[in-house]
């Protein structure tokens, strides 16, 4: 709730997950049994603190930002959750993150991944995350609706367009299973066969 709030003080502090969308999200960790989760985009951390709070006792998460500054409020209040230690913070590009993590060997090993970044890199961390998910695993992407922009033809711009194009791609991808809610900002499920 501090963080929250914290974060909506901010210019951008609408790019937050909803509360419902957290309580949703946390539920989901308990229900794969995820131990190992991969992130991309972390904000200011609200997605990733509701994640490690639902994380087994030993869970893991890989988070992917650029942002120095937005993190540093991520880290502090997963310090005062007593999660930090559950929570790997990598700066950098995150489509170089998730490569690496796939040339180190973790293809396959994850449980579970949380997709909420640049809208036009999507396709590219959906694609990653899947090399790195498990058979059984859950992608969960976020703003799939895009404030009902994705279904009104007109919205030609490149986040629209780049989300749009994911979703049918994700509809006609015969290596999950698919589901689009309207919670948030529209919140995709993929399930990895």
């Amino acid at each position: 709730e501090k963080l929250r709030e914290e974060t909506g003080k901010m210019p951008n502090g609408r790019m937050q997950i909803s509360p419902d969308q957290g309580q949703f999200m946390a539920v989901l960790v308990r229900l794969v049994e995820a131990k190992k989760i991969v992130e991309v985009g972390t904000f200011t951390g609200y997605s990733s603190l509701v994640m490690a709070l639902a994380l087994h006792e030993n869970g893991q998460i890989i988070s992917c930002d650029i942002s120095e500054e937005y993190t540093a409020v991520a880290r502090k209040f997963w310090q005062e959750a007593g999660v930090s230690n559950k929570i790997q913070l990598l700066l950098g590009l995150a489509e170089e993150t998730l490569v690496e993590l796939i040339q180190n060997g973790e293809a396959a090993t994850f449980d579970m991944a949380f997709i909420d970044a640049d809208k036009v890199n999507y396709k590219i961390y959906y694609e990653n995350c899947l090399d790195l998910l498990r058979p059984g695993g859950l992608i969960l992407i976020d703003n799939v609706l895009w404030s009902g922009k994705t279904a009104n033809p007109d919205e030609t711009d490149d986040d629209t367009v780049a989300i749009r194009e994911l979703n049918l791609f994700i509809h006609n991808d015969k290596r999950v299973d698919l589901s689009l809610l309207p919670v948030g900002d529209g919140l995709t499920l993929a399930l990895k066969h």
